[in-house]
């Protein structure tokens, strides 16, 4: 079989359409091979492109690799980008975006179709990429994220703060010193690229870092950066770094750009700072003014109380004029108690008196007499009641012994003793139930058998009497 080259893969194809008794001239190829040829040809083709559509039918496989079309209003093409290499994109996929995907072109042989293997994907244009902002901010306001009820109160003077930055980059230079100025804190800088396809990953990853430390966890956060274009500051759009910030339960201030840069985690910040430094002025106050304002109310303080202090003891010297002497204020409650304590020996007098009148009164009615004829009349009474107890008792043993007897009678009448006196036997097997039929007696099986003296162990032989000759014997009635 000749090599299947492109020049003369398309000579055979022009020259089968040109008549078909060259049918038999053609060359035959396997199905792999001409799948083979074609991927070449649209390889070398096809070497590098930049496409522009629009993204549908994405689907971020198990295995890393993102899988997706490119349209526009009249064409569909299949890509694809590797695992390593998606990890490594500028822009995230999404559906409805469009973007420029650079790449190369190839085919897949397993369904006949030829694809692009994408290498970079770019936002196509500025409007582009401010509406995808746009609805990705609606999208996240939607879901209450960015709602004022969720905001934080930021604490007056916070112990440690947290600074989520480049450690290279002026921003920290700048938050540090004007905290030292103002007030000196304690820094904990987690570093981060605040730029780049690694950012926003780092980004939440440094605000979920923070809220999960539980040793000297900061009491705020900033999050920090220069100022730059949008592209630039793409990192701080990012939607894993808004919920990262929403999220946080410590209270964030966001400081990201210039004035006039707006990013989305600014909307989800408990409050935005126009520029590092301001965020800073925000974090702490002056502590020169914390100390002079204490000193005037230390003063402020001072002159009240001493002003209340000679307010009350000038309002108490003109009380103490107009009230009257000791002895005009006691007189009068004296007298009252003299004249108590005269009543109070009198009635304790009379009240004795009245007490003793009617305990002798109570007395004379007290004779042992009469407790004499009560206690015979009781035990009169005593003593009937006893006897009707015993007639009782012997009344109702003999009802109870009459009723003994009546039912043993009758258990003796249905008991299976008198059967068995009559010459009946009880059947018993190996378990211990009753044979009631034969059919229950199986060959040799030890059987036991009841009397009315005792029991005796026999062996089943298995056979009839029918079986032998004999006739069986008539059992008769068991009553």
């Amino acid at each position: 079989m000749p090599p299947l080259a492109s020049p003369f893969f398309a000579a055979t194809l022009y020259h089968s359409a040109m008549s078909d008794a060259a049918f038999s001239n053609l060359p035959e190829f396997t199905v792999t091979t001409l799948s083979a040829a074609l991927k070449r040809a649209v390889e070398d083709q096809f070497a590098m492109v930049r496409v522009r559509g629009e993204i549908s039918g994405l689907k971020f496989h198990s295995s890393g690799h993102v899988y997706f079309d490119l349209k526009d209003d009249k064409a569909v093409l299949n890509a694809v980008i590797w695992r390593g290499q998606a990890g490594r994109l500028k822009v995230r996929p999404e559906a409805g975006m469009e973007v420029i995907c650079t790449g190369k072109l190839s085919t897949y042989a397993g369904s006949s179709r030829y694809q692009i293997i994408v290498e970079q994907v770019e936002l196509a244009g500025l409007g582009a990429l401010m509406a995808l902002l746009e609805e990705r901010r609606k999208k996240l306001a939607a879901e209450g994220l960015f709602d004022a009820a969720r905001k934080k109160k930021l604490p007056f003077l916070p112990e440690v703060i947290g600074v989520i930055t480049s450690p290279t980059g002026a921003v920290i230079r700048d938050i540090m010193h004007r905290l030292e100025a103002r007030f000196p804190r304690r820094v904990l800088l987690w570093p981060v690229a605040v730029q780049g396809e690694k950012a926003a990953g780092e980004i939440a990853a440094a605000l979920a870092g923070f809220n999960a430390m539980r040793a000297n966890r900061p009491d705020l956060l900033i999050v920090a950066r220069g100022g730059g274009s949008v592209e630039d500051l793409m990192a701080f759009n990012d939607e894993a770094v808004v919920r990262a910030a929403a999220a946080s339960a410590i209270p964030l201030i966001s400081a990201v750009g210039h004035e006039t840069d707006t990013t989305l985690i600014d909307f989800a910040a408990d409050i935005r700072a126009p520029t590092p430094t301001a965020a800073a002025e925000l974090a702490v106050p002056v502590r020169t003014e914390l100390l002079a304002q204490n000193l005037d109310l230390d003063r402020r303080m001072l002159n009240c109380f001493t002003k209340g202090l000679k307010d009350r003891q000038r309002h108490l010297a003109q009380l103490a004029r107009v009230l009257p002497r000791a002895e005009s204020l006691f007189a009068a409650p004296r007298q009252r108690l003299d004249a108590a304590s005269d009543r109070l020996q009198h009635g304790l007098q009379r009240n004795l008196q009245v007490h003793a009148v009617r305990f002798n009164k109570s007395a004379a009615r007290l004779r042992d007499q009469m407790l004499k004829d009560r206690m015979k009349i009781a035990a009169e009474r005593v003593g009937g009641l006893a006897a009707r107890a015993m007639r009782a008792q012997r009344t109702r043993l003999a009802q109870a012994r009459h009723k003994m007897d009546g039912l043993e009678r009758l258990l003796e009448s249905v008991s299976h003793k008198s059967v068995l006196e009559r010459g009946f036997a009880l059947v018993r097997g190996e378990d211990g139930n009753v044979r009631r039929r034969a059919g229950q007696v199986k060959a040799g099986e030890a059987l036991s058998l009841t009397f009315a003296d005792g029991e005796k162990k026999v062996i089943a032989d298995g056979t009839s009497p029918k079986a032998k000759g004999k006739k069986p014997a008539d059992q008769g009635s068991l009553f």
